[in-house]
């Protein structure tokens, strides 16, 4: 079954220049383990509000598709990942979690 790793961005970059390292290499990682990104990366989705909640909506929404839950965890989990991680950790307040479709 698909799995759908979903990243809900909730502040904006604290600088740009990690980007230049980051983008580039974390798709080759996703490509890697037979994802591919639906939405995020440079582009700039629109974002409406349907229904208000407790909390504001995310400034951006960065979503990955993988062939199973499995390789969606073994992306993230990727020793080639970490650092890349943490990475954008330090530069972005994101929200990260991964939903199977079944």
């Amino acid at each position: 079954m698909a799995a759908y790793v979903i990243g809900l961005r909730r502040s904006a970059p604290r600088g740009a220049a990690w980007l230049k390292e980051y983008l580039p290499r974390t798709a080759t990682l996703i490509a890697k383990h037979g994802g591919k990104a639906l939405i995020g990366g440079n582009s700039r989705p629109r974002l409406l509000t349907l229904e208000e909640a407790d909390e504001p909506p995310p400034v951006a929404v960065v979503m990955l598709e993988f062939p199973s839950l499995e390789q969606a965890q073994a992306w993230h989990d990727d020793p080639d990942y970490a650092p890349l991680k943490q990475l954008r950790q330090a530069n972005v307040d994101m929200e990260v979690f991964v939903v199977e479709r079944v």
